[in-house]
């Protein structure tokens, strides 16, 4: 029986502890990617028995992951872990001092990769990029720093043999069809088409989509 654990902020969050009903239960994936991922995966793979956990809590940063890497990743035992996270290191600086600089974040992400090779050395790894549209919360004066971030999620997932999945194209390629407020609600936080754009994107990044 396959886990996958998905880790990250509120992006994976997504409402996770309070959605539920009608079928749906409470406290499990959330209305974002993660859960339309997992249905999407018991649905094609009815045989397969996946165990699906969404670990994402709203607000986290890279430091936060690593406080609980080990309760709330590790401990499942996981087969899959994907991991979305780095929009509040900048965000947090931006609003109250207390991001986390890329060279850090750098430093803490492989920290994570590191603890999890230990821990699940067979475990497949799918690092997402952070993304962000200069429109709401977010400024133009953002776009580098994201951009940096990008880049260290590229070259972690190339050094550490996991998949990457470059979210920042997924992003340009929707802006190219509609504009930044049809896919997001203010620079970072996804409207429920792209929450779908990420779940497709994932699924043919890992080979998971139905053939």
């Amino acid at each position: 029986m396959p886990t996958l654990v998905f880790m990250g902020d509120s992006i994976t969050d997504c409402g996770r502890r309070t959605s539920g009903g009608a079928g749906y239960p409470e406290g499990l994936w959330g209305a974002g990617y993660p859960g339309l991922i997992a249905s999407r995966l018991l649905a094609d793979r009815p045989g397969e028995g996946w165990n699906i956990i969404n670990q994402g809590i709203s607000g986290n940063r890279i430091v936060d992951l690593y406080a609980r890497w080990k309760g709330d990743c590790l401990n499942y035992a996981p087969d899959w872990v994907s991991i979305l996270i780095g929009i509040n290191d900048l965000w947090h600086e931006k609003s109250c001092g207390n991001g986390v600089e890329v060279p850090r974040y750098a430093q803490f992400y492989q920290m994570l990769l590191d603890w999890t090779r230990q821990s699940r050395p067979q475990a497949r790894l799918v690092l997402m990029d952070p993304f962000a549209s200069p429109f709401g919360a977010v400024s133009e004066d953002w776009l580098e720093d994201v951009a940096q971030r990008q880049e260290v999620v590229r070259s972690l997932a190339e050094k550490n043999g996991a998949i990457h999945l470059p979210l920042g194209k997924v992003l340009e390629t929707a802006l190219k069809e509609a504009p930044p407020e049809y896919w997001l609600v203010d620079g970072v936080h996804p409207r429920p088409p792209f929450h779908q754009r990420i779940a497709d994107a994932w699924l043919k990044a890992t080979g998971l989509a139905r053939p």
